[in-house]
């Protein structure tokens, strides 16, 4: 059993492209553009906060003299 080749693709698309239409097709696809633009922020500002508590903590334990302040 083969996987699907470049005609049947091409089939699919133009079925799909008659069952809902192009402007339908635009909005999907900028709405889940959008979503997963939102998604890679989220993402990337979830990681900023936790290497900004990190950081914190670190700070921390230097003033208390816990920790080398050039050691990480």
């Amino acid at each position: 059993m083969g996987g699907f080749g470049l005609k049947e693709l091409v089939v699919i698309l133009i079925i799909v492209a008659l069952l809902f239409g192009t402007k339908k097709l635009k909005n999907i696809g900028s709405d889940l553009g959008g979503a997963i633009k939102g998604f890679k922020k989220g993402i990337a500002d979830e990681d900023k906060q936790e290497l900004n508590h990190q950081d914190e903590d670190v700070s921390e334990e230097v003033t208390q003299g816990k920790k080398d302040p050039v050691e990480k």
